[in-house]
């Protein structure tokens, strides 16, 4: 089974991450040939409530006119490239809770946004909009860092896809949308799975362990060759060692990866994930888009 793109959501704060991020999102919509929607949120919280009437109205129309600019410039430049229909929006609220809500209520297939905008790599350890956004999203979301290469818009972006897997649910569910983005560019699947026995350091029959794990490994993927093979898309699998986050971003930085497609919930649960998963460390620190589909 793949997956059915009719609508891409692009979040935008005006900067340059944010940029970087939109011209992802408007490629991915082109591509495809779906509809574009280009929304920017101004935080409510900026809008301090013990300003005097005329200030404050002036601060919110400061705001206001900001956002407008922020989304007709991505407007502009998709209106050169997409042939489906685009629409803007400027909301006010909290920004991760205002994206969440339109992508809920217009139907939004994919989010597509930058892993860091104005806030910042130092706001982004603490929380910022990208990472608010991913945790509590209903839908894919694309993280693209702001190191991401710059593309122009209607080329190959790209050929090898990298959809890691430990067999759960979660990477079920990657697979579907891997499988999908590699479809539509033709690109080449790269599977992995990581044999992590670290933390089963000091227990006796540590090879029989191995083994078990390193035979699970190569069940999951099998399943995500059979789902390429089925989609006629070309595909490798990897069987590699040590904890999953370091194994996913050296393959990727050794096979020239250009999107990495993931579960944010795999068998670490819904818990782990909040405290720090390998889905999340692997956001913070790669340097090419991560397409993170959660479970819900």
């Amino acid at each position: 089974m793949t997956r059915t793109i009719n609508s891409v959501l692009v979040p935008t704060d005006g900067s340059e991450g944010a940029q970087v991020g939109a011209r992802r999102g408007i490629d991915l919509a082109t591509t495809i040939g779906a509809d574009l929607h280009v929304l920017s949120v101004i935080d409510s919280r900026e809008i301090e409530p013990d300003l005097i009437s005329n200030d404050q109205t002036e601060r919110e129309q400061l705001l206001e006119e900001e956002a407008e600019r922020a989304v007709d410039s991505i407007a502009r430049l998709a209106h050169t490239h997409l042939s489906g229909r685009i629409t803007t929006a400027v909301k006010s609220g909290i920004p991760f809770q205002t994206i969440n809500d339109y992508a809920d209520t217009h139907d939004i297939d994919l989010i597509v946004m930058g892993s860091r905008g104005r806030t910042g790599f130092e706001r982004l350890l603490l929380g910022s909009v990208a990472e608010r956004t991913l945790r509590t999203a209903n839908v894919p979301i694309v993280m693209v860092a702001p190191d991401a290469d710059i593309v122009e818009i209607g080329d190959q972006l790209y050929e090898n896809v990298l959809l890691p897997t430990d067999g759960s649910e979660g990477a079920e569910l990657a697979i579907e949308w891997g499988t999908t983005i590699a479809e539509v560019y033709d690109a080449t699947v790269h599977t992995l799975y990581s044999v992590e026995t670290s933390r089963f350091g000091g227990v006796e029959g540590m090879a029989e362990i191995h083994d078990a794990l390193e035979q699970t490994g190569r069940q999951a993927l099998e399943t995500v060759q059979e789902r390429a093979r089925a989609a006629d898309i070309s595909v490798t699998g990897n069987i590699a060692s040590g904890p999953a986050a370091r194994t996913i971003l050296a393959y990727s930085e050794e096979h020239d990866i250009d999107l990495i497609v993931m579960g944010t919930h795999g068998r670490s649960g819904l818990r782990r994930y909040l405290t720090g998963s390998v889905t999340e460390t692997v956001v913070r620190n790669a340097s090419v888009p991560i397409c993170c589909v959660p479970m819900r």
